[in-house]
């Protein structure tokens, strides 16, 4: 939460000495419309609590010099995994995405993909930035620049028979939102499919898959409470997490004016990583409540037998190590170092 106060307090006291610079002739002026892209409906958490407090603090802070069009639900055309190459061809100026659209295009960040291994959305959401700025600003994500890098809160298993039990994954047909979550679903017995997140509630209703692995703040804005009857949740553990980025057309920005793009600047980095990240773990709890108030039954894998499973899922680890090896990468670098800006970020708050 006080990530949260820390980021609003910045675009508050930056507006102020913003408009002082500006004057009040030049304020009036709109200088910049910018595109704003992304795949889910408005009213996901995501657009509603993430993406639009953003761009609303933009538009306040620069008094209407930038505007920023939102279109929601692919509403420019294409399909998700084509939203950062809409972002480089300048179809969007903005784009919201997840990472794992794109199987092994952005490599390192897949770091906090691996399974079992973050257990905070604001620790791996600051550590990801951290590290897109160390490793990842030249490298994965040249071409584009970037707003923000976060992940959400814990991975749930939402299926139309319960999971209990590894033995209980067996068969099971379950959309997988990166290539990281379909090894492991494989290595657990389960057939990964590959489908974007809008296109669960009609292939759960269509028996097309027998389940979907989300977190449970976006299964309000896809009745997914409504479609299975039984979610498995890990005790004090994320099973999985998929990254995402806010990125930018490189060109738009630097073409900006000086002090538009210190604006844009303002609210772009760690604390706006770690704010979306958190926003959208936050948003967890009243999307699971909303499952209990349907009389779904919710399965707690207890924190003793989720060793069992950080166990089966150990050759994601070793098959992406390799992976990254054979990219010129060291993985097992990463994985350290990612472990240790996390612990250092949980120690700290």
């Amino acid at each position: 939460m006080s990530t949260r106060r820390n980021f609003m307090g910045l675009a508050v006291g930056g507006a102020l000495g913003t408009l002082a610079a500006l004057g009040a002739g030049s304020a009036l002026a709109q200088e910049v419309t910018l595109r704003l892209h992304q795949f889910l409906p408005p009213q996901a958490n995501v657009p509603h609590l993430v993406l639009d407090v953003w761009a609303d603090q933009i538009e306040a802070e620069s008094n209407g010099r930038i505007v920023i069009e939102r279109y929601p639900a692919m509403a420019l055309g294409g399909t998700p995994p084509e939203l950062m190459d809409q972002v480089i061809d300048g179809i969007a100026d903005l784009a919201w995405t997840v990472n794992g659209f794109t199987p092994g295009r952005f490599p390192r960040s897949e770091v906090f993909e691996l399974p079992f291994f973050v257990q905070d959305a604001r620790a791996a959401s600051a550590a990801y930035w951290q590290m897109f700025e160390e490793h990842m600003a030249e490298t994965d994500y040249q071409d584009v620049h970037l707003i923000g890098t976060w992940v959400h809160g814990p991975g749930v298993l939402h299926t139309n028979r319960p999971v209990e039990q590894i033995a209980d994954m067996q068969g099971l047909k379950l959309r997988t939102p990166s290539r990281m979550v379909g090894q492991l679903l494989e290595i657990l017995g389960a057939e990964p499919i590959g489908l974007p997140v809008t296109m669960i509630p009609e292939s759960l209703s269509r028996g097309v898959i027998d389940g979907a692995v989300i977190p449970w703040e976006v299964t309000t804005a896809l009745r997914v409470a409504e479609l299975v009857n039984n979610h498995t949740e890990f005790e004090n553990s994320y099973p999985y997490t998929v990254t995402f980025t806010l990125a930018m057309n490189r060109d738009v920005y630097e073409g900006m004016p000086d002090d538009l793009r210190a604006i844009i600047d303002a609210h772009s980095g760690l604390d706006f990583s770690v704010f979306a990240g958190g926003t959208q773990a936050d948003s967890d709890g009243p999307a699971r409540q909303l499952a209990v108030e349907h009389g779904n039954n919710i399965i707690t894998i207890s924190e003793d037998n989720v060793m069992e499973w950080r166990q089966a899922a150990q050759p994601v680890y070793d098959e992406w190590v390799a992976d990254m090896l054979e990219q010129g990468i060291d993985g097992q670098a990463l994985i350290d170092e990612a472990r240790g800006l996390m612990d250092e970020y949980i120690a700290s708050h």
